[in-house]
This record gives structure tokens, C-alpha cells and sequence, in this order.
């Protein structure tokens, strides 16, 4: 019994970890073939079409006592996150923002230590430590700038992430991941129309190329994406979840050295080893099969 508990734990770590790595796809897209300059209208055109596209799917809706809490989700994951990152990516090196970001399941432990009383494994709070300082040995370079607004909003949209995340768990209404998934990306989406609209230029006329960029963002990096996001936070730990974020910042160096030729060193690559095997230890720790968390808790 506790084997097929093991191994389903493992299939559902290997889909909920798809999502991050869509994500780390973003980038390369954004910065390859979209119009420059306009962060917020991407994140906009990324979560508000795919939040329609869901919602009337689905066309299911949350009971009325849900909305409220519904709302707070929909902002920290999506609405303030999307935000928050994009300001610290502009006032920040990627590494730093990045390593910054690297804290969230250290954030979750913490919440869940908090509210729950529920102790982290030790395996899961030493491999975190360790996969911040991988990250670190993988993304930073020496002249990179600590800008006071830059790291406080990635700070800010580490623990907005890590809140939802854990909240997720904890707020989920009765109704399929998929209606969870778009209630969100379309609340989350309408919230950023008045930071689009009041930060960013106006969208020029888009080429085939880009109208293409801007829907794989949409149904890809947002639609398919969050739902298999969603679906891993109803099944796994918020701890195993949000560790599984910081292969991200993995498939991005993975694009950039395959697509755009850039390089790696020993220490970049020993920071990439570094941080997997943080990822999978985590995952071990938090695995129902595993001693240590029936110890913790």
C-alpha cells in the first residue's frame, strides 16, 4: 500500500512539476519574440484569455461564501505575483531575483509551522537551505546589483506565492481543479488590467510570430500550467509544490545555453546539479512513505 502511495506521490511531483518548467520557458519567448517593453500586458494577455477560456468551459461556479477567499488567491498568485515579479525583474539581475524566489518553500514551512503546528522535516528544511545556495552558485555573478525596491519586491512576491500556495491547499472550493484554476487566472488577470494600462505602452501591431508567442504564453504558460499547479497543491504537500518552483530558474539556463549560447561554468554547473538534487531530496522528505514526515508531524 505505502509503495503505490509512493509511486502516485512521484506521478503527481512529475505533472506538478511541468508547470515550472513551462514557466521557465518564459523568458526566452518573452525576450526572443515579443514587443519589448511591456511586462505587465504580457502577463495580462497570459492570464486573463486563459481565465475566460477555463471559466466558460468549465462553467462552473464557486459557492458564494467561496468568492471571498477565492479573491485573496486569485491576488496573491496571480493579480500581485505577476506584479511583483515583473518588478523586481526590471530592477534586478534574473539571478538575484531568482535566488530571492528561491526561499518560497522555506516560507511555506514556515507558515505551516506557524498555523498548523506542523514541524518540517529536517531533510526538507536543510535541502531548501541547500537549494538557495545552489541557486546562488548557479545565478549570481559578483557585480550583481542589490537594488532596496528590486529585492523587496521579490520578496514581497516570494512570500504572495508561498501565501497562496499554502492557502490553496487550505481555501480549495468544491469544484474540479480546472474552474479553481480559471476563477483565478481570470480575477488574477482583471486585476492586472489597470497596471497594464497605467504602466505600459500601447501593444503595436503584432506579426503572426508574436500573436503566437502571446498565445502559447496564454495556453501554455498560464492555462496548462497553473491547472497541473493547482492539481499538485490538491495532492501534494504545499512544501513539495513550491519546491518544485525553482526548476524555473532551471529551464531558463537550460533554453539560454541550448537556443541562445549561453554559457555554463563549473560553479554555474555545480549550482544546477546543487539545486536538483535540492528538489529531489525535498520531494523525498515530504514522500508519504517517508519516516521523517510521519516523525514530524
Amino acid at each position: 500500500m505505502a509503495t503505490t502511495q509512493n509511486r502516485s506521490s512521484w506521478l503527481d511531483a512529475l505533472l506538478t512539476a511541468l508547470a515550472p518548467a513551462i514557466w521557465g520557458s518564459t523568458y526566452i519567448v518573452t525576450t526572443t519574440i515579443l514587443p519589448p517593453d511591456r511586462p505587465f500586458t504580457a502577463a495580462l494577455l497570459r492570464t486573463l484569455p486563459a481565465g475566460l477560456l477555463l471559466t466558460l468551459y468549465v462553467r462552473r461556479l464557486p459557492a458564494r461564501a467561496d468568492w471571498g477567499r477565492l479573491l485573496v488567491l486569485s491576488a496573491l498568485n496571480i493579480g500581485f505575483f505577476q506584479t511583483l515579479l515583473f518588478v523586481a525583474a526590471y530592477r534586478l539581475p534574473g539571478g538575484l531575483a531568482a535566488v530571492v524566489g528561491a526561499i518560497q518553500p522555506l516560507l511555506v514551512m514556515g507558515l505551516a509551522w506557524a498555523i498548523d503546528r506542523r514541524q518540517p522535516a529536517s531533510l526538507a528544511v536543510g535541502a531548501s537551505v541547500i537549494g538557495v545556495l545552489g541557486m546562488a552558485a548557479l545565478l549570481l555573478s559578483p557585480g550583481s546589483v542589490w537594488d532596496p525596491i528590486g529585492i523587496t519586491a521579490a520578496l514581497v512576491g516570494a512570500a504572495c506565492m508561498a501565501t497562496g500556495t499554502y492557502l490553496a491547499r487550505r481555501w480549495r472550493p468544491d469544484v474540479p481543479v480546472l474552474a479553481f484554476t480559471g476563477w483565478q487566472l481570470l480575477a488574477g488577470g482583471l486585476m492586472l488590467v489597470p497596471v497594464a494600462w497605467t504602466f505600459d505602452a500601447p501593444l503595436p501591431a503584432l506579426s503572426v510570430t508574436q500573436m503566437l508567442g502571446y498565445a502559447y504564453l496564454s495556453i501554455f504558460g498560464a492555462l496548462l500550467s497553473y491547472a497541473l499547479w493547482f492539481r499538485g497543491i490538491a495532492r501534494l504537500s504545499p512544501v513539495a509544490v513550491s519546491s518544485l518552483g525553482l526548476l524555473s530558474p532551471l529551464t531558463a539556463v537550460i533554453l539560454g545555453w541550448a537556443l541562445l549560447g549561453q554559457s555554463l561554468n563549473a560553479i554555474s554547473l555545480a549550482g544546477f546539479i546543487t539545486v536538483l538534487g535540492s528538489i529531489l531530496l525535498v520531494q523525498r522528505a515530504l514522500s508519504p512513505a517517508t519516516p521523517a514526515l510521519v516523525a514530524a508531524r
